[in-house]
């Protein structure tokens, strides 16, 4: 019994020996600033001040007791729900067209994908000129079919469309070499059984083809059900959180809590919630995945 016990010591020692090198970092740049945030939610800590008074829950009960709290939710739900589906469902779509082996395949794949590489900050301040009411091209593409013109960016009911629409076209390309990779795992011979047995198109796609590209589907949407929650750079360049608050988001409150109102207490509140919402997608995933694996 002695020698079993010493043989998993010395098993967990040479764990720890090769595991160190990875957590001493991971302890310094993750696990201690998440905590001293949640440490600092419970204060009122002004950003400048060098010293503060811990509040306890008072951040959080303000937050709960605020109207522009829970309007950022809803704003950050549907920026979510509004790119993350168009998204997937144009990826898929241009996955299925470009699947079919096209002429110059390759060169539209490399268009489509070139946006997702270029940076959120110079594609934002590109669609800030498209979007401009007087000369930008959003309003003159609108003219052609004699539509009238929009605020765009300035208007409470399009800034949020517009801003969804910078997102999507950013993500599909994306979205697009996943199912590539994806239709690309098919077996053909489903197909041609399908095929035999006299299925159509439509029941072709929908009883092969959408289960077993499933996992892919499903790592999308999570990964981008994520991004979307950390949104920011598009919305920082196209309307500051405007107009009126109608584009603020979660991450877009915590920023104007912590730099504009200087309220860090209330702004490592915001982001021990944000923290908590991408932890619980992420769970998600790591517990249901587990039913697909018979599909990779």
């Amino acid at each position: 019994m002695t020698s079993s016990f010493t043989g998993r010591l010395a098993h967990l020692s040479w764990v720890i020996f090769f595991t160190l090198p990875a957590l001493i970092p991971l302890s310094i740049f993750w696990v201690w600033p998440m905590l001293y945030s949640l440490y600092i939610s419970f204060t009122d800590w002004d950003y400048m001040s060098p010293t503060y008074n811990l509040v306890g829950l008072q951040n959080y009960r303000n937050l709960l007791g605020d109207e522009a709290f829970f309007q950022a939710l809803l704003n950050t739900v549907y920026f979510t729900a509004g790119s993350v589906v168009p998204t997937i469902a144009g990826g898929l779509l241009l996955a299925m067209l470009l699947h079919k082996k096209i002429r110059g395949g390759s060169i539209y794949q490399m268009i489509l994908f070139s946006p997702w590489v270029t940076p959120t900050v110079a594609v934002s301040i590109v669609w800030s000129w498209i979007y401009e009411p007087e000369v930008g091209l959003a309003n003159w593409a609108l003219s052609l079919f004699h539509l009238p013109p929009l605020e765009w960016t300035g208007s409470m009911e399009w800034a949020m469309p517009a801003i969804l629409i910078v997102t999507i076209w950013k993500g599909v390309g994306w979205a697009m070499i996943f199912y590539l990779g994806a239709l690309k795992k098919v077996p053909e011979e489903l197909y041609e059984s399908a095929s035999l047995d006299g299925g159509s198109g439509w029941k072709t796609f929908r009883n092969i083809t959408l289960p077993l590209i499933s996992p892919t589907t499903f790592f999308l949407v999570i990964i981008m059900t994520v991004e979307a929650i950390q949104a920011y750079d598009q919305i920082q360049v196209l309307t500051q959180g405007g107009p009126a608050g109608s584009t603020r988001t979660i991450l877009y409150m915590y920023y104007q809590s912590a730099f504009e109102q200087f309220n860090m207490g209330q702004a490592t509140a915001v982001a021990t919630i944000l923290v908590i919402l991408t932890a619980f997608l992420s769970l998600i995933q790591f517990w249901t995945s587990k039913r697909w694996v018979h599909y990779q």
